[in-house]
């Protein structure tokens, strides 16, 4: 990340001979090195899922891209989806939301990820659902690519597996449950 050069600030009521003199003793504007408190510390003041409502959702998304299915950059995409019960909102719920907000921050999908879109937390009374989205679920090489370093960066066991469904398949779904397009 680039810093910017601190502002030097003059006194206008002195000559520029005596400013000059001044120059050895800088007066550097506060902006320049008081940190935003966003910057670089975001992590610690997300709201926690968990905290949330049931029927809330909370979302992250690329500039530009609305999260719905209708989005241009949606519509021929779909989602890596974790389910997770009841009990799991104080085992793992929090800890899975953050780990994908800073998989989506840190672009932790090498060269695909480009093709993540964003990634959405449901807050369900049966059940918490996390999905990350991704703009086209035909590109099979960037969608399993994907599955398997958000599974790994969560810390899910091999043997269970995570499920990818497009958004198209959701959308016009006549049961409760979507087939899955991939699973890793």
């Amino acid at each position: 990340m680039a810093t910017a050069e601190p502002e030097v600030i003059l006194n206008p009521s002195k000559s520029e001979e005596e400013n000059s003199e001044e120059t050895s003793q800088e007066i550097v504007s506060p902006e320049c090195y008081i940190k935003h408190p966003l910057q670089n510390r975001l992590y610690n003041h997300i709201q926690l899922s968990s905290n949330l409502m049931s029927g809330c959702d909370y979302s992250l998304f690329k500039d530009d891209i609305e999260p719905m299915w209708e989005d241009e950059r949606n519509k021929k995409g779909g989602r890596w989806l974790i389910t997770l019960n009841k009990q799991q909102r104080k085992l793992d719920l929090d800890r899975f939301w953050l780990e994908t907000m800073l998989c989506l921050i840190g672009e932790a999908f090498d060269d695909y990820s480009d093709d993540v879109c964003g990634a959405v937390v449901n807050i369900r009374t049966k059940g918490d659902k996390i999905a990350v989205w991704t703009t086209d679920y035909e590109n099979k090489d960037a969608i399993t690519h994907i599955g398997r370093v958000y599974k790994e960066r969560l810390g899910i066991p091999m043997k269970m597996t995570i499920g990818y469904q497009s958004h198209a398949d959701t959308a016009t779904k006549s049961g409760s449950t979507t087939k899955n397009k991939f699973v890793v």
